[in-house]
């Protein structure tokens, strides 16, 4: 396998609104030119984590385009996370396809982790007719109602006040505002499965503290289409990053099917 960063592109994309997004872009050497994976980061992530390079090594093998790019507030991308909202992850998903677009990559893969499981599903879902398929580590369905729904009507009455809810894991400590409470009800995850049809292929850690494969498996009963498969890993944890070849691989086994003439054909 040829070094993956060999070829590997910085890339700033201005917003409509203002800001810019920062991201790396690897132009395809072989396979379909119109094809692109696009690595979509968890919350209080980056761009550029084990995971994310697993993956941009499988697309360097296999010859694919790949691109991935910081949600605004998040990495080396302008913005706060005060101002995170649910839209505006879509958006910055739509100036991401549109960057790939303007390359020739038309039709992509989404793999999408966490909180960028939550928005690749989304995305995937208003864009039916540019998205091949989606990979999904830990997703987050419920990453906006469900933080809702667990408060107490005093911690809801406080985050409206102060515009302010405190988010503190092992792995972050920062607040988020409430204008994306506000949405709650527009991404609910029951909506979401009521509405799939694309392909999509799901990794989750029953050991996730985080986000409980539960939400993985009730996507799978209640998904309206048939092409959905979820993967556990006993001891997994909300990061897998222990298993992030495994899932890279299967990831580039995933999409070559789908992007195969000949069904069932893998490599």
């Amino acid at each position: 396998m040829g070094d993956a960063n060999t070829n590997l592109q910085s890339v700033t994309l201005p917003l409509p609104g203002g800001g810019e997004l920062v991201g790396d872009y690897l132009p395809c050497h072989a396979g379909p030119a119109d094809f692109a994976v696009l690595w979509v980061h968890g919350f209080g992530s980056h761009r550029g984590g084990e995971k994310a390079a697993a993956v941009r090594d499988e697309c360097a093998r296999r010859g694919w385009a790949f691109a991935a790019f910081d949600f605004r507030a998040h990495g080396a991308s302008s913005g706060a996370v005060l101002e995170l909202t649910a839209t505006g992850l879509l958006a910055d998903l739509d100036a991401a396809a549109e960057f790939l677009a303007g390359r020739g990559h038309t039709r992509l893969g989404l793999v999408g982790s966490s909180m960028g499981g939550f928005a690749s599903a989304w995305w995937a879902l208003d864009n039916p007719n540019s998205v091949v398929g989606c990979v999904l580590l830990a997703p987050a369905f419920g990453f906006v109602p469900s933080r809702w729904d667990r408060l107490t009507k005093a911690e809801r009455d406080d985050w409206k006040r102060t515009g302010r809810l405190r988010i503190k894991n092992k792995w972050i400590d920062t607040e988020i505002g409430y204008a994306l409470a506000e949405e709650r009800d527009r991404f609910r995850p029951a909506d979401l499965a009521r509405r799939w049809r694309a392909p999509a292929l799901v990794f989750h850690g029953v050991a996730d503290d985080t986000v409980p494969y539960a939400g993985s498996l009730d996507f799978l009963r209640d998904a309206a289409g048939s092409a959905v498969e979820v993967r556990l890993f006993k001891d997994g944890d909300h990061r897998l990053t222990a298993y992030k070849d495994e899932i890279a691989a299967e990831a580039g086994r995933f999409f070559t099917r789908l992007l195969s003439p000949t069904p069932g054909a893998s490599t």
